[in-house]
């Protein structure tokens, strides 16, 4: 017995300090989330639900990224994207062409609204049967600048309308409100703003879609050239998560305007009704075209907004559009 107790001693001694020699588990370090700025549109909006899904989901997190939104006019964080000072902002296509005329370096990267997202709407009372009929009537806009100016000029293009005999007037964001008391006869409007807020109190638009009558490049991802050259893993990280994002949203819708809420919370309540109706106005804009890819954007497309742009007198000077967008980001991202 004495000599079992003294082996078994033995043995446990031996095994402490083999455990005691053997080489430490080493700890595996969390690495730090990196801090990304990403300017969105002016104010918080529902129609910003695929952002914060990909925050919500994790999507940004996967990419060992800890993104802040913030809001403002998307003319200067272009220039802050061109400057460096932030790495990302989602931009419609015309501002980014236009800002290439004004000399910034800045590169679209990965396509969110498939479809320009601005319409010529009018009560259907009216007697507009087509964008050409505003002749001899009152169109109008915010003013002569954004999205909603340049989708009146690329109508005007598009359809030959006689501008001359157009009285266009700027009546701020005041659209659907101006069409409904009669006002104006038409307006120009985001088709998830204006239109929807009249059917909303019961009228019956007539909307004529941009995109109908000429293909233009709209809001998407975009970042400096210098951002593309010395940090490319970092463009497609984002790149990925944000087209995760749209496509978690479109494949659900429900959920996703939930998500939308947490983070507009005034959204909500009594406003509820209206911000889904917005929200779901939005989801076709946001699905890619028939055989086209999430994400990818068309350079003929480019090429085509940019001639437009010329030939109406927005662009002073002609803007080479070779590098102007790519879809390598997202190509890398798996889309």
């Amino acid at each position: 017995m004495y000599r079992l107790s003294h082996l078994l001693l033995v043995v446990v001694i031996f095994a402490v300090v083999l455990s005691a020699c053997a080489p430490a588990t080493p700890q595996v370090a969390t690495p730090t989330p990196r801090q990304v700025v990403l300017a969105l549109g002016y104010i918080p909006s529902v129609q910003f639900a695929p952002f914060y899904v990909a925050q919500d989901k994790g999507f940004f997190a996967d990419e060992g990224l800890e993104v802040e939104f913030r809001h403002g006019f998307e003319t200067d964080f272009l220039k802050l994207v061109a400057a460096g000072e932030i790495p990302f902002v989602i931009a419609s296509g015309e501002e980014v062409i236009l800002g290439r005329a004004r000399g910034l370096p800045v590169t679209y990267v990965a396509q969110w609204y498939s479809r320009f997202p601005v319409a010529m709407f009018a009560l259907e009372s009216s007697g507009i049967k087509s964008p050409k009929d505003i002749e001899g009537k009152t169109l109008g806009v915010p003013g002569p600048f954004g999205a909603t100016y340049i989708g009146w000029k690329a109508i005007v293009y598009a359809e030959g309308i006689d501008e001359t005999k157009v009285k266009v007037e700027s009546i701020g964001f005041t659209q659907a409100a101006a069409v409904s008391e009669g006002k104006v006869d038409a307006a120009m409007d985001y088709i998830a703003n204006g239109p929807v807020r009249l059917r909303l109190a019961g009228k019956d638009p007539v909307v004529f879609p941009v995109a109908d009558y000429i293909d233009l490049p709209s809001n998407g991802l975009v970042t400096s050239e210098a951002r593309l050259r010395e940090e490319p893993d970092l463009v497609t990280a984002m790149t990925r998560a944000l087209l995760r994002g749209i496509q978690y949203t479109l494949d659900n819708p429900d959920e996703a305007f939930q998500i939308a809420l947490k983070h507009v919370p005034e959204a909500g309540g009594e406003q509820e009704k209206a911000s889904r109706a917005v929200f779901d106005a939005s989801l076709p804009l946001w699905t890619p075209r028939e055989g086209r890819k999430l994400g990818h954007t068309d350079p003929e497309v480019w090429q085509q907004a940019e001639e437009f742009m010329r030939e109406m007198g927005l662009l002073d000077t002609h803007v080479d559009i070779t590098d102007i967008a790519t879809n390598d980001f997202v190509k890398r991202a798996g889309f």
